[in-house]
């Protein structure tokens, strides 16, 4: 065990020589491995914090929600044209659901009306994404409050003129010290009254609640009709958690069918597009991306490991005579071998640490600056102990077949040759 402690000691102090003696060439040779090394990294660094973005901003919606609407959020082989005739749900079809479904633990119905401009006083704000929901919309989401509630059964189906805002809309319409409970705010040209302002939960993709206001589907019903497609109606179910996936979705699909008048021989003309499913759908994309990252840094790191593959040949031509004095003084072919092993992947290792420093030293710079906004880059651990594993591979597959023409010498033609 110490006889290889002591190879390792001296195999990092001849990488050491070899980078100071050799600067240009080494770094020539070790460029390959940090340019890999901080592609991988850098893309998996990135992918890692949009998918932890992502998840942690639907983190509220349970994997069992279905979203019922005109849309396929996913592949489907319904043609495009026939797509675009499908009905929208209404609010009649939730209160249908709602009547008749059984294991239904919430059902909410939710339009997506266009952005507006809000005011208060003497600011305003323009392109405030504005959501319309039903009561039950918090029970799907488990909304958060930093002050304030959620409209009521009452005003929902009265459709009062009440608005729960985001936590950005509330900081720039009252402060971040001030008080927007019971403050009026106008919107479509009516006064709604601030009930509630929603926990800040980030940004992922551009798409926040911070950023959002919400207000009661029959408020917005009554200015948008019910036949609008700019408004993107949904009807969000959540079933009891004991219900079997399955056999809920039949049930469900049968009670919209029927209340469609839909025949048995003809296709739905709606979708229940399940929340999974959607996860599902960004865990693919997320693995592209990643393959991707692979697929950049891969050849990076295959020049890479011949530059270091060659730096191990030229240290074993010049050690020749250094070798052949060692094996006759009665070096084991091991001792060889593992000596210019370890300098490989010393080398190695010392490319890979660069590389993921530069990753390390954006992904700061990044975060610091707030050119990302919310988005923030994490390094995380296992990132940085698959980078040193790359690393330390790559140096065995490059050091190995030198190492072995080194060990295989025989110590008289060695010593000959290297004088």
């Amino acid at each position: 065990m110490f006889i290889y402690l002591r190879v390792l000691k001296e195999s990092f102090r001849f990488a050491v020589n070899a980078l100071r003696n050799n600067k240009l060439r080494t770094f020539l040779s070790l460029m390959g491995v940090t340019v890999g090394i901080f592609s991988i990294i850098g893309v998996l660094a990135a992918v890692d914090s949009l998918e932890r973005q992502i998840k942690d901003s639907l983190s509220s919606l349970d994997q069992s929600t279905i979203i019922l609407c005109h849309v396929s959020f996913g592949p489907t082989d319904v043609p495009r044209w026939k797509r675009e005739q499908f009905p929208l749900v209404t609010y009649e079809e939730y209160q249908h659901l709602k009547r008749t479904l059984p294991g239904a633990k919430a059902i909410s119905y939710v339009l997506n009306v266009p952005s507006q401009t809000i005011k208060y006083e003497d600011e305003t704000l323009e392109r405030v994404q504005v959501g319309a929901t039903t009561h039950e919309y918090y029970d799907i989401e488990s909304l958060q409050f930093q002050e304030g509630r959620f409209f009521n059964e009452a005003e929902s189906i009265s459709g009062s003129n009440v608005i729960v805002i985001g936590d950005e809309i509330k900081n720039q319409l009252f402060g971040e010290d001030g008080n927007a409970i019971g403050k009026k705010i106008k919107i479509f040209s009516r006064k709604l009254t601030v009930i509630g302002v929603l926990k800040k939960e980030g940004n992922a993709l551009g798409d926040s609640k911070d950023e959002a206001v919400v207000l009661p589907v029959n408020l917005t019903r009554k200015i948008y009709g019910d036949n609008n497609r700019s408004t993107f109606p949904q009807v969000i179910v959540l079933p009891e958690p004991d219900v079997d996936n399955e056999e809920f979705l039949a049930t469900l699909d049968q009670k919209l069918r029927l209340k469609r008048g839909i025949k048995t021989s003809e296709v739905s003309n709606f979708f229940a597009n399940q929340f999974k499913g959607l996860t599902d759908f960004i865990d693919g994309i997320i693995g592209a991306l990643k393959l991707i990252g692979w697929g950049i840094g891969g050849f990076a790191l295959l020049v890479g490991g011949f530059g270091i593959a060659n730096i191990m040949f030229v240290s074993v031509k010049e050690r020749t005579n250094l070798i052949g004095i060692q094996k006759a003084l009665g070096a084991k072919r091991r001792f060889i071998l593992f000596q210019f092993l370890f300098e490989s992947i010393v080398l190695s290792i010392f490319g890979g640490i660069i590389g993921m420093f530069l990753v390390w030293s954006i992904s700061l710079g990044l975060n610091a600056s707030g050119i990302t906004g919310d988005f923030k880059f994490v390094l995380s651990p296992f990132n940085i102990f698959l980078g040193l594993s790359v690393t330390f591979f790559i140096g065995i597959l490059a050091g190995i077949i030198p190492a072995i023409g080194a060990s295989r010498l025989d110590p008289v033609e060695a010593i000959r040759t290297g004088m």
